[in-house]
């Protein structure tokens, strides 16, 4: 192949209109249907055609139609509207400037390794890209300071296309980056923004993009060029494609490369926040950055963890990335002598004894001050699962936290809910999401016009999966009689159930198909039938994912559920919004606890779709018995397969004898009851699990706070740093000398309500400070595993016995009913975050 230069050309827009050049850069659009009315008014076909990209519209569009909308008094009327708007929104005061007028200096980097902010800019696979866009979008509404990074894959992830056969095959299509929303980042003398990196043997180099959303920037890397190899261009081609070389080679670009890309920009943030484990090498160039200014390694490691938050989106050990002690040396082997450090202290930040490796979520977790999971149920699941690193802490005292992720409530609900929300919430319902107040007004949404609503967006549905399996068919060849039932496929008037998402196989997609025979009575009752939509890409390399899809697709032709169990292709955000948008129920069947959080539930939500889920991710929090259905239990189960099965017939219990008849039991045509859950929905989902709450969260619980941490830290040349670093030091070397000597307590035969119990204790410190410890009474109720529910009473120091030995007392109370406590000694300083920042514990042996 011979090489060549792509260029592109604009059109002179008509001067009237020329601002709808700024606005398809800018990707606020993409939440504001109203504005995307710019561009499809002007040509819908060529909208529809280039996937809602508005860059590539204007490359394309005909100059005669930019011409005739300009002399269009209705275009530009919703022109002139939608600009006024659009200058508004990025001029007036934010959240943030309302509330923090005094954090105006600080600026979080969020690190991710794919962002899902439209369709448009498809670098993006699932749920943890539209969680970074979401997040993304709602810094902007709230006017956080803050940029992304992230890298710019020529080939995105895969588009998918089923085969005559129904199996998945994945194609890929260079991107033209030149045609997309995406620019190029520039230096203020309007050169190109170029930065380099160490790969084994060479330098690679790498060109930033920028895209706006809304009053924020992501950064994009791109190691496209052609002063790199042809091996090397290909790096950020795929997201999630090549091996581990590739891996570990795009986790560089992504730690490495973000971190001296925003510092060639000038951009020094004052809080790091590594979403999921790929990007967390930024903390060794973070690292390195502070020691090549002669901070000692420990005292920068002390520096960079105080202001760095790392979210972790998993439970399954195989979604976090673990690399080989020998690839680490092939690939940071040359990082040693620049952090002034040997193999194993390098390899130690991040080594996995339990997975033999270096793992990527160790080595964040390692050297973040915060860390958290994204939903209750998951912060729980990952204190489980990294138990091992806090030995004898309790479980519920591991400085594991969680925040419960949401969604991006403009982008994701339909535009005539919007319409439905303005009308009864208030023109201003979008300016104050998380208000719980607000959604209470739902319940005043007439009945007739909340389920007319929902028919039309049911309807867009339909109309769309119609046209997805028309065009595969065509694509395939398929006889021209089948081409013409499939678009007659599906009815406005059956109960519909959506199941989209990736298909892994721990999200049991096939769950329903288990029991063939009950489900065909289910879709073929005469009187009240069901339908089915499934969607969903499974990874190129996870075979068993794509025999799910190929027996949900051998389902679908058999006569018995033909037009019944319909399987749309090429997933992503333009066929999500149509869906979640459309069908009565939306199916979720994770096998607990392996959900993290799951977001498109909430993303139903938004637009009155009903979840029926398992009691896993966010749905446990959400659920109240009348806002959805829960399929199955809480407990765990000995196998899966018993998991699977018990959890199977629960949802066809559900369906049978809740769901359906809920849906088909109308009141003068209304399903009155069915109306209801959808009201309840709205008005106790979308305030609760919208990324406007998540993103204040993260501000008031780990931005600032980490913010101010990082520049105490870095104060007076890094003295605090140091300081903290020499004390835990300190603490680790003397802490097997820390030990209770003896006890006595003193308590009524009986106790009663009020009376007290008298323990006094005498502890042998060693070296260590009392000023340096915590001795404190534990107390709470009395578990399988210890107790639970935890209360804490320090103990006063009396006096000093010598030789570095103490005597502790104190009176403990303890509230009715039958209740367990002990003793323990923690390290302690004011400095520290959590009560174990350092993880420590001694526990007295005998009370």
């Amino acid at each position: 192949m011979y090489s060549f230069r792509t260029v592109s050309v604009m059109p002179e827009l008509p001067e009237r209109i020329n601002r709808l050049s700024e606005l398809s850069r800018n990707l606020w659009f993409s939440w504001r249907p109203r504005s995307q009315q710019l561009f499809s008014r002007v040509d819908r076909i060529l909208w529809e055609k280039v996937g809602h990209n508005p860059v590539k519209f204007l490359l394309h569009v005909e100059g005669d139609k930019l011409k005739r909308a300009a002399e269009d008094p209705d275009y530009l009327a919703i022109y002139d509207l939608m600009m006024e708007f659009f200058d508004q929104y990025m001029r007036q005061e934010s959240w943030f400037q309302r509330n923090f007028k005094d954090q105006s200096n600080q600026l979080v980097a969020y690190f991710s390794a794919e962002f899902g902010v439209h369709e448009s800019n498809p670098v993006y696979s699932g749920g943890l890209g539209l969680l970074a866009g979401d997040h993304s979008k709602s810094a902007s509404d709230l006017g956080i300071p803050f940029v992304g990074v992230g890298i710019l894959y020529k080939q995105g992830y895969f588009c998918q296309k089923l085969n005559r056969d129904g199996w998945q095959e994945a194609h890929y299509s260079f991107m033209d980056f030149n045609e997309m929303t995406v620019t190029p980042a520039v230096h203020p003398n309007g050169e190109e923004v170029i930065i380099s990196i160490q790969l084994p043997g060479r330098e690679l180099y790498i060109k930033v993009w920028q895209l706006q959303v809304g009053r924020i920037v992501i950064y994009f890397l791109d190691a496209d060029l052609a002063q790199n190899s042809l091996e090397d261009r290909s790096l950020t081609s795929k997201l999630y494609g090549g091996n581990h070389d590739t891996r570990i080679s795009q986790e560089i670009i992504l730690g490495i490369g973000g971190v001296k890309a925003l510092r060639e920009l000038g951009i020094a943030p004052t809080a790091w926040h590594i979403n999921e484990g790929h990007a967390a090498f930024s903390i060794l160039e973070r690292v390195r950055e502070l020691v090549q200014r002669g901070i000692p390694f420990h005292t920068a490691c002390e520096a960079v963890r105080s202001c760095t938050i790392f979210t972790t989106h998993t439970p399954v050990p195989a979604g976090h990335d673990v690399f080989s002690s020998e690839m680490i040396d092939h690939y940071l082997g040359h990082m040693y002598e620049k952090l002034s450090i040997d193999r194993n202290t390098l390899i130690g930040m991040g080594w996995d004894d339990l997975r033999h490796g270096f793992n990527m979520t160790r080595l964040a977790m390692n050297n973040a001050i915060f860390t958290n999971g994204v939903s209750q149920l998951h912060g729980k699941v990952t204190k489980q699962m990294f138990a091992y690193l806090y030995k004898s802490i309790p479980l519920e005292e591991i400085p594991i936290y969680y925040v419960t992720n949401g969604v991006h409530t403009e982008t994701w609900a339909a535009r005539e809910m919007k319409e439905l929300f303005e009308k009864y919430i208030g023109m201003d319902w979008m300016d104050n999401i998380s208000d719980q107040s607000k959604w209470n007004k739902v319940y005043a949404i007439p009945d007739q016009e909340l389920w007319d609503t929902h028919l039309v967006l049911k309807e867009r549905m339909i109309k769309f999966v119609q046209n997805n399996l028309c065009a595969r068919m065509e694509r395939n060849f398929q006889p021209i009689e089948l081409i013409r039932e499939c678009a007659g496929y599906l009815s406005r008037d059956v109960l519909t159930i959506g199941f989209a998402r990736r298909f892994a196989t721990y999200k049991r997609a096939n769950l329903l198909l288990r029991d063939k025979e009950r489900l065909s009575r289910l879709l073929n009752n005469p009187e009240r039938p069901v339908q089915i939509i499934f969607a969903g890409k499974a990874h190129p390399a996870d075979r068993p994912g794509q025999e799910i899809i190929k027996q949900i697709y051998d389902l679908s032709k058999e006569e018995e559920f033909r037009g019944k169990i319909v399987l749309v292709e090429n997933y992503d955000i333009n066929v999500s919004r149509h869906l979640l948008q459309g069908v009565d129920v939306w199916l979720n069947t994770p096998r607990r606890p392996m959900e993290a959080s799951g977001t498109s539930g909430q993303k139903a939500a938004v637009s009155g779709g009903i979840n029926c889920s398992i009691l896993d991710g966010w749905w446990p929090e959400a659920y109240n018995g009348e806002n959805g259905f829960a399929i199955g239990t809480e407990i765990e189960y000995d196998t899966e397969e018993t998991q699977d099965r018990e959890d199977g017939n629960s949802l066809f219990d559900l369906l049978e004898q809740i769901i359906v008849p809920y849906y088909y039991r109308r009141v003068d045509g209304i399903p009155r009851e069915w109306v209801s859950r959808m009201k309840n929905c709205l008005a106790t989902i979308p305030w609760r699990f919208s990324t406007e709450r998540m993103v204040k969260e993260y501000t008031r619980r780990f931005y600032l706070p980490a913010a101010l941490k990082g520049r105490l830290y870095a104060a007076e040349g890094f003295r605090l740093a140091r300081e903290m670093q020499e004390h835990k030091g300190f603490i680790r070397c003397n802490w097997h000398q820390v030990y209770f000597k003896g006890q006595r307590v003193e308590q009524p035969k009986e106790l009663k309500l009020g009376d007290h119990i008298y323990i006094q204790t005498d502890v042998s410190l060693g070296p260590i400070k009392p000023t340096d410890v915590v001795v404190e009474v534990v107390y709470g109720n009395v578990g399988d595993h210890g107790l639970t529910n935890i209360m804490l009473m320090p103990l006063a120091l009396m006096e000093e016995l010598g030789d570095g030995v103490y005597r502790y007392e104190t009176n403990l109370v303890l509230i009715q009913g039958t209740s367990g406590y002990t003793l323990r000694i923690r390290p302690h300083n004011s400095n520290f975050e959590y009560p174990f920042e350092l993880p420590l514990v001694k526990w007295i042996d005998n009370i």
